[in-house]
């Protein structure tokens, strides 16, 4: 009877049955590095028997450092674990849910949308449609397929003119990187709004093509119910829930960086394409592909321009120098407004292996030339709750990286 209950209750968590929001009172976020074979099968194995940890990113080769989100109860465990393996640990963050609670501005009545706070699914897509019906003439919205949970996957894009050169960028595929999708609504409004010439310059000859909200029931969860959920919301079994969609396209599908462990943050899913919205979106890209001469993937964190392939054993693309050099004009763009550094490079290198990703997929797949990820602030103060205050200069610094990127890929022949 007690079996049977436990797994109901799980069940119920997993699931996301209860309404109440998980807190973290007192959770700790270490830094972990990963050294030794050791060290990363005891860290596969605590992933997958976790007793109250949370990993942020999965320990998947060695000579990678991830975060491991430790409850009270496990602190001295983990510090004896510490020991014995000889891990280098850092604490990024001393209390968790005080971080949280620092994420959004307090006030008593909702805000017009704007960039000073972070919004739900509905209050985003209401701002798509209402940008859209304000400016017919060079903004249209569509809804390229359903989530799981019913909800509109949508897309919209800017053309001041036919024929200009394509620029995609999707961003909150993972759930609870809310900075992606505000960053993503800012964008759009600064090429509808700006009169900077920089600015008007990019909205009026290459035509915008935005995904504010690529995992809608994701980031719904999210903040609904645990900040720290990842992936999508189709069940897989009885105790577990969701895909990682950027490990569930159908490129080099489970080749490296990805799990096939149900309850895992980076479960690829059963099938690639397991998922209906990386299906929907892989088949929106195939409607526009030929359009399309650079694509972005919007993340968080770690301040990381990243550029393909990132399976296991991945050749570098042929136009490999090309991409290091707009990278390096990128980076040095962003780092000019106000000091944020990135780090860039090939990004099975430079953080680790993935495979079935959004960007590997549409270069591999499509051809597409450019296609990059920014991994957005911190480089884990706060991690993936990144403060409201931040989500403006944040926009800034990538919209001056943008602007660079650009002129670097037409200098180079690529628009």
């Amino acid at each position: 009877m007690w079996f049977k209950l436990t797994l109901l209750l799980v069940a119920a968590i997993t699931w996301g049955g209860s309404a109440e929001q998980a807190r973290f009172d007192n959770y700790r976020v270490y830094e972990v590095s990963i050294e030794t074979e050791r060290q990363l099968k005891t860290l596969q194995h605590l992933e997958l028997n976790p007793d109250g940890y949370s990993f942020w990113e999965s320990p998947v080769q060695t000579n990678m450092r991830l975060s491991i989100v430790v409850p009270p109860h496990k602190f001295a465990h983990f510090e004896e674990l510490s020991v014995a393996l000889a891990l280098k640990t850092r604490l990024q963050i001393e209390d968790f849910q005080k971080v949280i609670d620092n994420e959004r501005p307090m006030r008593s009545t909702r805000a017009t949308f704007g960039w000073t706070d972070y919004y739900t699914v509905d209050e985003i897509y209401a701002w798509m449609d209402q940008m859209v019906a304000q400016n017919p003439t060079i903004l249209s919205g569509s809804v390229y397929g359903k989530s799981f949970e019913g909800r509109d996957l949508k897309a919209i894009k800017l053309s001041h003119k036919a024929g200009n050169p394509g620029i995609f960028i999707e961003a909150n595929i993972h759930a609870r990187e809310w900075i992606s999708s505000a960053t993503a609504t800012w964008l759009l409004n600064e090429l509808v709004t700006s009169s900077n010439a920089a600015v008007q310059n990019l909205a009026q000859n290459y035509d915008w093509y935005f995904i504010m909200v690529a995992n809608p029931d994701g980031l719904t969860y999210s903040k609904t119910t645990n900040r720290q959920w990842r992936k999508t919301r189709q069940p897989v079994n009885a105790l577990c829930v969701g895909a990682d969609p950027n490990r569930n396209f159908d490129y080099m599908w489970m080749t490296g960086g990805a799990s096939s462990v149900p309850c895992s943050d980076t479960f690829a899913g059963l099938t690639a394409f397991s998922e209906p919205e990386t299906k929907a979106m892989a088949d929106y890209y195939a409607t526009i592909a030929d359009k399309i001469n650079i694509q972005f993937s919007f993340h968080s964190y770690g301040q990381y321009l990243l550029t393909p392939f990132g399976f296991s054993g991945a050749p570098l693309p042929s136009n490999n120098a090309d991409l290091q050099r707009i990278a390096a004009v990128t980076a040095a763009a962003i780092e000019a407004t106000y000091g944020t550094r990135y780090t860039y490079g090939n990004s099975a290198s430079v953080l680790y292996t993935t495979s079935g990703s959004t960007v590997d997929y549409f270069v591999g797949v499509h051809g597409t030339k450019l296609g990059f990820t920014f991994e957005f602030r911190d480089t884990g103060a706060t991690g993936f709750v990144l403060p409201a205050n931040q989500i403006i200069p944040n926009a800034e610094e990538t919209l001056n990286g943008i602007i660079a990127f650009v002129a670097e890929a037409k200098t180079l022949g690529y628009v």
